[in-house]
């Protein structure tokens, strides 16, 4: 398969579709190419030559279809375009497995850069990441602004009991996916149980909302948050989930070699007292529970990362740096009991 016409992507079907379904938006010849891969939903960058669009379709072979909703991604990005929200302008979506072989949806390509390290935040300079990371915070309060049921969204989740469902799926996860003893797992889970907090009004919640998730560029000058990406795990229910997932990713891990990297301790990156205080000043949200929501980011984390450990001892997963996974999970754990009891 040429780098043209990358797998799962049959570009002279998808041309077929996009001539009858929006006459005159490709001009010429299509070629493309796989931006990303891995554990989750396929993205392609499309082009006739003049125009851009993205493609996002699940992953090749067998999926659950929950996991890889081709239709919720498209219908949340359709509903918050008009909005506020930085997300792609939407412009189809094909539930017609014969093109494509699977359900997909095509959106507009948005120039941008995802900073997903330290590293790759250096050569902005503080000034320029602390800048970056607060307008996260703030496009966080406009995106849980949205009152779902006028943008049609009313009924895109089920709010009610969210956090006592979600605790309880991620501790099933758990269960599902290891095979060692994991010393306070139990007790991180038993504790965020004991604590779990009201929760305020329901909003349109991002799910996995971080800094490698939007894409930023430079306008006037400044650097702007020009689209919020990966829909994938939206739904209606508590905010603050997402807010405790941007603090938790907020605190340097200080792990030399480890797999998993976050823009933490990059110069000029706000703490994560300071994201809590923007958040609460520009959204007016009650945030006296943030340790617990942070707690759960850290439990959440660990049981993605012992599925990713024990997919590794089967002899599941391709390429390197999965044998230091492992020995990840014991920390994130810790970091869960030690902001519980904190907090």
């Amino acid at each position: 398969m040429s780098p043209d016409h990358p797998p799962g992507l049959d570009l002279d079907r998808l041309r077929g579709l996009l001539d009858r379904e929006r006459p005159g938006l490709v001009t010429a010849p299509l070629s493309g190419r796989l931006i990303e891969g891995g554990r989750s939903n396929l993205t392609y960058a499309v082009t006739d030559g003049t125009a851009k669009w993205v493609v996002r379709r699940p992953p090749l072979g067998h999926v659950l279809a929950t996991a890889h909703d081709m239709k919720r991604e498209h219908r949340v990005i359709s509903a918050l375009h008009p909005t506020n929200v930085p997300v792609p302008k939407p412009i189809l979506l094909c539930e017609d497995d014969e093109v494509l072989g699977a359900p997909f949806y095509v959106m507009e390509f948005v120039e941008g850069t995802p900073y997903r390290t330290a590293d790759e935040l250096a050569p902005l300079g503080p000034e320029r990441t602390r800048g970056a990371v607060l307008e996260l915070v703030d496009t966080l309060v406009e995106l849980h602004a949205v009152d779902p049921a006028e943008v049609g969204l009313a009924d895109f989740g089920r709010p009610e009991g969210f956090l006592d469902r979600q605790l309880r799926r991620w501790g099933k996860q758990l269960d599902a996916s290891r095979n060692r003893e994991l010393a306070g797992v139990e007790e991180l889970h038993a504790a965020l149980g004991r604590r779990l907090p009201t929760s305020p009004t329901p909003a349109v919640v991002h799910g996995d909302y971080r800094l490698d998730n939007v894409l930023i560029g430079t306008e006037d000058g400044v650097d702007k948050i020009k689209a919020i990406l990966d829909w994938e795990m939206s739904t209606l229910g508590d905010p603050l989930t997402d807010l405790g997932l941007l603090v938790m990713y907020s605190i340097p891990l200080e792990l030399p070699n480890s797999p998993i990297s976050t823009t933490a301790s990059a110069p000029g990156h706000p703490s994560p007292a300071e994201l809590i205080e923007r958040y609460a000043a520009r959204s007016g949200r009650d945030v006296e529970s943030v340790a617990w929501y942070t707690a759960f980011a850290w439990f959440k984390l660990a049981v993605i990362l012992e599925g990713i450990h024990y997919r590794y001892t089967l002899g599941q997963t391709v390429g390197r740096g999965f044998d230091l996974i492992g020995e990840l999970v014991p920390v994130f754990i810790e970091h869960g009991l030690t902001t519980l009891q904190e907090g």
